[in-house]
C-alpha cells in the first residue's frame, strides 16, 4: 500500500522534496501551493528540477486544499511568514495518525503547526534553489536535512524514521535524530548571520563571505547566536562558520532567501531568524545588539515599501 505525502508550500524547497519523493513507486505525492500557475504547470507538464539534479517528476498539485485526500505524512516548506495560513488551510489533510514535518527557516514554526496537527517533526534543511518559472525549479545547492521529534507533541520516533527512509530512498540525504534542536539552531545562527547582511548589502553569499568587512560581521553575529544557544543548553550540530564556508564554495552566485525577498519587495523571515535570537537572548539574559540591529534594519526596509509619510 502506498504512502500518501502532502507537501505544503511547493516553492523552491518544497518542490525539491516533492519531485524527489514522486519518483518512488510506493509514494503518492500531493502538493499544495497558492500559485495556480505553478500547480497548473506541474499537473500539465510535471515538476522539472534542473541544476544539482536534472529530472521531471509527475505528481498531483492543487491550489485548492479540499482536493487533497487525507495524507500519512506532511512536509511544510512555506516561508515562515505563511506558516499559520498554510496550516489553517490544510489541517484537514492530516488526521490523528499523521505527522507533519517543518523544513522551514528559523524557529517558531513547529509551535504554530502544533496548534492544528497532533504530531510534529522538527526539521532543518540545507538544499537551496529558486523557481525559474511555473513548474520548473533550479536546484542550486545540495545538502543534508536533519529531522527529529518536536518534543512538546511527543511525536513517536517511528514517524521520523519513516519519513527519513522515504526521502533518503528518493535521493535526498536525511539524518534522523532523537534531538534535532542542535541542528535547527546551527542553521538558525547561520541564517541570522548571512541572510540579513546579504539582504542589506545586495551581495550574493560568496561575495559577502569573501569581503573582509561583511565576513567579519558574519562571525560577530554567529558569536551572539552561539552564546544564546549555550544559555539554552543546546549543543550545536556542527559549526555555523563551516556552513558559511560551504555555501561560499558552492558554484554559481546564490542569493540568500532574504535577499530574494528584498529584491521582490516581499515580507522577509527576519522575525523567525534575527528576531528569534533577540527574543531568546532577552529570555536568557544574553546581549544580542548586532542581531537586534539586523532585525531593526530589515524591518525598516520592509516598512519603506509602504511609502510611509
Amino acid at each position: 500500500m502506498s504512502v500518501k505525502v502532502c507537501i505544503v508550500g511547493c516553492g523552491a524547497i518544497g518542490s525539491l522534496f516533492a519531485a524527489h519523493l514522486a519518483r518512488l513507486e510506493d509514494v503518492e505525492v500531493y502538493a499544495y501551493d497558492v500559485s495556480k500557475e505553478h500547480t497548473r504547470a506541474i499537473n500539465e507538464r510535471g515538476l522539472r528540477i534542473s541544476g544539482a539534479a536534472d529530472f521531471t517528476a509527475r505528481l498531483h498539485a492543487s491550489s485548492n486544499a479540499a482536493e487533497i485526500p487525507l495524507c500519512d505524512l506532511g512536509i511544510v516548506a512555506t516561508k515562515s511568514t505563511h506558516t499559520r495560513p498554510a496550516i489553517e488551510q490544510t489541517k484537514h489533510i492530516f488526521g490523528p495518525s499523521s505527522a507533519v514535518c517543518s523544513v522551514q527557516n528559523g524557529v517558531g514554526n513547529e509551535e504554530i503547526l502544533a496548534e492544528h496537527v497532533k504530531y510534529i517533526i522538527r526539521g532543518t534543511t540545507f538544499p537551496a534553489g529558486h523557481v525559474i518559472e511555473p513548474g520548473h525549479v533550479g536546484f542550486d545547492i545540495s545538502g543534508d536535512t536533519w529531522i527529529g521529534p518536536f518534543e512538546p507533541t511527543n511525536t513517536p520516533y517511528e514517524f521520523v524514521e519513516k519519513l527519513s527512509e522515504l526521502i533518503n530512498r528518493a535521493g535526498m540525504r536525511v539524518i534522523p535524530l532523537k534531538d534535532a534542536r542542535g541542528a535547527q539552531w546551527s542553521k538558525l545562527i547561520f541564517n541570522a548571520s548571512t541572510n540579513p547582511v546579504g539582504a542589506l548589502t545586495l551581495l550574493h553569499h560568496r561575495a559577502a563571505t569573501r569581503l573582509a568587512s561583511t565576513g567579519a560581521l558574519f562571525n560577530a553575529l554567529i558569536d551572539e547566536g552561539e552564546a544564546v544557544a549555550k544559555a539554552l543548553g543546546i549543543a550545536l550540530h556542527g559549526d555555523p562558520r563551516a556552513l558559511v564556508e560551504k555555501g561560499a564554495s558552492a558554484p554559481g552566485k546564490h542569493n540568500a532567501s532574504m535577499l530574494q525577498d528584498i529584491l521582490a519587495k516581499r515580507q522577509t523571515e527576519v522575525d523567525f531568524m534575527s528576531g528569534a535570537i533577540v527574543d531568546w537572548g532577552e529570555k536568557t539574559g544574553v546581549p544580542t545588539p548586532l542581531n537586534r540591529a539586523m532585525w531593526q534594519l530589515i524591518k525598516g526596509l520592509e516598512h519603506s515599501w509602504t511609502d510611509p509619510a
